[in-house]
C-alpha cells in the first residue's frame, strides 16, 4: 500500500473514534471553557476528542509532526516533512448548541500541502475523504464539485459567505449570489462544496490551517480548490497558522469570485 493510502487509512480510522468519543458527549453538556480571552469555547469533549487523536496518530507515526487546535503548539513541526493537522471538533459552537453538523477534522500535510485528509461528521453520519491520488469520497460514493461559473448574466450561485465579505462585490454582482445559511464549522461548509451543495464557500480572515487543511485535499480531489485572495492556494505547516480571506469553488468560479471581489464596500 502506497504511503499515502496507508496514511489516509490510519486518519480515518483514528478520526472515527474520535469521532465516537465526541458523540458520547452530544446534548449532554459537557464541561465548558473559553480560551483566545473568552472569545473561543472549548469543551471536555474537545479535549477528550484530541487525546484520541494524539495518542492514535503518534503512536503509529512518530516522526510526523504535530498541529491541533487543542494542543499547545510544538515548533518542532516546522522540521517534519509530514505533518498531523487535526480539528479534533471542527464547529464546537454549534456543537454546544446542539446542531448535527461538527466534524472532526484530520489531515495529512506534506512539505506544506494536504496529501490525505479526512472529516468525520457522526451526528450526521457523513463521512468525506481523499488522498493526492484518488477521488473525494463521502459514504463510499465519488463527489464532485459544482461546474457553475456565474459568468453569464442570469447565473444565480449559492454561497456561504460573511455578510462583511458579501458587501465586498459590487452590487450588480451581489445579486447573482444566493446566500446560504450560515453552517458552525467551516470544514463541513468547505465539504459541502465538494459534494455539489453550495457553489462556493467564503472564509473571513484569520481561519486557522486545523480548519482548512483536510478539506483542501477533498476539494481538490473533488474538481474544486481552496486559494487566498490571489489565488494562490495555501500553505501549511508554517511558523503562523492563520490564514487570509479564502476562496472555495470549482476552478473558473474561483476565477469569476475573485475578479469581482473587492469592486464593492469594504467595512
Amino acid at each position: 500500500m502506497k504511503q499515502v493510502e496507508a496514511d489516509l487509512a490510519l486518519i480515518e480510522t483514528a478520526a472515527h473514534e474520535a469521532g465516537a468519543i465526541a458523540l458520547s458527549f452530544f446534548g449532554h453538556d459537557p464541561e465548558v471553557w473559553w480560551k483566545n480571552g473568552g472569545e473561543s469555547p472549548v469543551s471536555a469533549a474537545d479535549f477528550a476528542a484530541n487525546k484520541v487523536l494524539e495518542d492514535t496518530l503518534r503512536k503509529a507515526r512518530p516522526d510526523y509532526g504535530w498541529l491541533s487546535e487543542e494542543s499547545e503548539d510544538d515548533l518542532a513541526r516546522l522540521g517534519c516533512d509530514h505533518v498531523f493537522v487535526v480539528d479534533p471538533i471542527d464547529g464546537t459552537r454549534g456543537f454546544l448548541k446542539g446542531r448535527r453538523n461538527w466534524a472532526v477534522s484530520v489531515a495529512v500535510v506534506y512539505r506544506g500541502r494536504p496529501v490525505a485528509g479526512v472529516l468525520v461528521a457522526p451526528a450526521l453520519g457523513e463521512v468525506f475523504s481523499a488522498h493526492a491520488n484518488g477521488p473525494a469520497i463521502k459514504n463510499g460514493v465519488p463527489v464532485v464539485a459544482t461546474q457553475k461559473d456565474a459568468l453569464n448574466d442570469n447565473d444565480v450561485v449559492d454561497i456561504c459567505l460573511p455578510a462583511s465579505l458579501n458587501r465586498q462585490f459590487a452590487s450588480e454582482f451581489i445579486g447573482r449570489i444566493r446566500p446560504a445559511d450560515h453552517i458552525p464549522s467551516l470544514a463541513y461548509r468547505l465539504a459541502m462544496v465538494a459534494d455539489g451543495r453550495l457553489d462556493a464557500t467564503l472564509v473571513r480572515q484569520d481561519s486557522h490551517d486545523w480548519d482548512l487543511a483536510a478539506a483542501d485535499i477533498i476539494l481538490e480531489r473533488a474538481g474544486a480548490r481552496l486559494c487566498d485572495e490571489k489565488g494562490q492556494p495555501l500553505r501549511y505547516n508554517r511558523e503562523s497558522v492563520s490564514q487570509g480571506v479564502l476562496f472555495a469553488a470549482n476552478e473558473t468560479l474561483v476565477a469569476t469570485l475573485l475578479r469581482h471581489f473587492g469592486a464593492g464596500h469594504q467595512t
